[in-house]
């Protein structure tokens, strides 16, 4: 038995690679490959998912819908070329599949129509907290009827009872797999400082231009409020100690042993300590997609900052506080940068002494995102429908 995983995203990889994961643990005999349509495919990769997929990094990171400027740019950069090449591979191996998964929204789904298989669908962009109701595309309405279309998930319970009133019946809600990701193995955090933690995404050069604008936070946090913060970076590993050293020369920081320095100011940077990092917290600068829902998922606020994009812009901030909820509080975007700051610090040091609300938090972010174990659960339906056709 053959699947094929389809998506389109970061985050969207993470979910499809953490269920393909999944489902080679409970058939180890099935071959499972992956095919990226946004970026390298990274996920897949960590995870020894075959890419069979054409890929390129896009200046967009994947978000053309942010700015009509991230079309032209992708654009030039080839992605008409690479889409044609991509709808040709994947005319020429569908016939090696006996299934296709798709993750993520109206194109992974139209590429696994296209296929001809069977097929399931995790709508993992779609959410019906955004508006209150989804408002599906008439073309997922045709493909989510489709008979070869055999299950669909959603991402949290609210979107599965909502498009079930709708009529889509066979939408069900499991989980939501990037939650199986977050393990805290080592403690951190110093009983007598408040631990923020500074997510600041993983596409560069993106990333490193937020970490900028999260170390001006943390300035911010010690010189108006004093040294009674603990300041930690959950990094990727792309972002290289060459790279935090030619940042912290252009603003002003020191580099060194694995910290940050300025002045007084220290900032405890680290890869591959993510889940320590937010669940041991008390607040967290946000400035990314799937690592802000899980440290809301963990039950912990979380400070947004608009950016420069492409990602994180106030337009994509503002739709995550819609679809998140309760935990996460978005800055202005009108004020200019250092105001910007200058606000995250003063809420950060609110948030961290409002003991209802971290409780409140607690007890929301948990319940909005759901409980762990959804790449599994999401694995055995997959195989169950399978094996009844």
């Amino acid at each position: 038995m053959r699947i094929l995983l389809i998506s389109n995203g970061h985050g969207e990889d993470l979910n499809a690679s953490l269920i393909g994961e999944k489902l080679r643990i409970i058939c180890p005999e099935m071959e499972v490959d992956g095919f990226p349509i946004v970026g390298l495919g990274e996920s897949y990769i960590r995870r020894n998912i075959p890419v069979v997929s054409p890929v390129k990094k896009m200046p967009s990171g994947g978000f053309i819908y942010l700015n009509p400027v991230n079309v032209f740019k992708d654009i030039s950069s080839g992605l008409i070329l690479l889409t044609l090449q991509q709808l040709h591979t994947l005319s020429r191996i569908k016939s090696n599949y006996d299934f296709v998964v798709a993750v993520g929204d109206t194109v992974p789904l139209l590429f696994a129509y296209l296929t001809g298989k069977n097929f399931v669908s995790f709508l993992v962009s779609y959410s019906s907290y955004y508006e209150g109701k989804l408002r599906l595309s008439p073309l997922d309405r045709f493909i989510l009827n489709s008979p070869r279309c055999l299950l669909v998930f959603a991402r949290d319970r609210f979107t599965a009872e909502d498009l079930n009133r709708q009529g889509l019946k066979k939408v069900l809600y499991e989980g939501y797999p990037i939650l199986d990701t977050i393990s805290q193995k080592i403690n951190l955090k110093r009983p007598s400082k408040r631990m923020v933690a500074l997510l600041p995404g993983s596409r560069l050069p993106e990333a490193l231009n937020n970490l900028a604008i999260q170390l001006r936070v943390c300035e911010i946090l010690v010189e108006e409020y004093g040294g009674i913060w603990q300041f930690c970076a959950a990094i990727v590993m792309g972002i290289t100690d060459d790279l935090l050293s030619e940042l912290g020369g252009k603003i002003g920081w020191e580099y060194t042993g694995g910290k940050l320095r300025k002045k007084e100011v220290e900032v405890e940077v680290y890869r591959n300590m993510f889940g320590e990092i937010i669940s041991q917290c008390d607040v967290a600068i946000g400035m990314a997609g799937t690592a802000v829902e899980q440290t809301v998922a963990v039950g912990k606020p979380v400070v947004q900052i608009p950016g420069n994009g492409p990602q994180f812009t106030y337009r994509f901030a503002e739709a995550q506080q819609r679809l998140l909820g309760l935990n996460v509080i978005t800055v202005k975007p009108h004020l200019s940068l250092e105001k910007r700051c200058e606000q995250a610090g003063y809420l950060i040091q609110k948030i961290v002494r409002d003991k209802e609300f971290l409780k409140k938090c607690a007890i929301f972010g948990r319940e909005r995102m759901g409980e762990t174990g959804g790449s599994m659960r999401i694995a055995k339906k997959i195989l169950a429908v399978m094996n009844d056709t």
